[in-house]
């Protein structure tokens, strides 16, 4: 389902720990590191695409999380000229993403990267709330910018450091806008 603009409909999922951590995967066979996410299909809800994919992507199940927030926009990011597949239509120039930031109320063992026949995921680690900024893939950073930064009061833990001044632009971007 893509719309008249050329964007992928699609949710982005932050999980965070107890501890103020965020869960963040590897791309099956490859450098990539992101939060989970997926596409929203037809006659589903962005809800009910966040807990499907959450389970699809990390075996996780609606009652390991709490959900705390969400954007309340779009997020938008353009993909690379060479990831756009031609000869498609609707042609798919990039994604609009409506973020969730989940806590996890479960122990870590819950998550399981091979619930599906097809992973996303190989590995994955807990990080520090601004540091997927800087590691995501370059034409996702200001999407995940200000994804953390609108989700912030909600997930940074009390005395958590503010965003790193290498960031510090403005929270949504022109590009972002729903």
């Amino acid at each position: 389902m893509i719309d008249e603009s050329g964007y992928r409909p699609n949710v982005g999922i932050i999980v965070i720990n107890r501890e103020g951590k965020l869960f963040w995967g590897r791309r099956i066979g490859q450098d990539g590191w992101q939060f989970p996410q997926g596409g929203i299909d037809e006659n589903e809800t962005p809800e009910d695409a966040l807990y499907r994919e959450l389970h699809e992507e990390i075996g996780l199940l609606p009652e390991h999380v709490e959900l705390l927030g969400q954007t309340r926009g779009w997020l938008k990011y353009r993909l690379p000229k060479r990831c756009i597949r031609g000869g498609q239509s609707p042609l798919c120039i990039g994604q609009k993403q409506k973020w969730f930031l989940l806590r996890l109320v479960s122990h870590d063992s819950e998550v399981k990267l091979n619930s599906v026949s097809h992973p996303e995921f190989d590995a994955w680690r807990w990080v520090d709330y601004w540091d997927p900024i800087g590691d995501v893939v370059y034409f996702k950073r200001s999407v995940y910018r200000n994804a953390l930064c609108e989700l912030s009061h909600l997930g940074l833990p009390k005395g958590g450091r503010r965003l790193p001044d290498k960031y510090r632009l403005s929270c949504r971007s022109k590009n972002s806008k729903s």
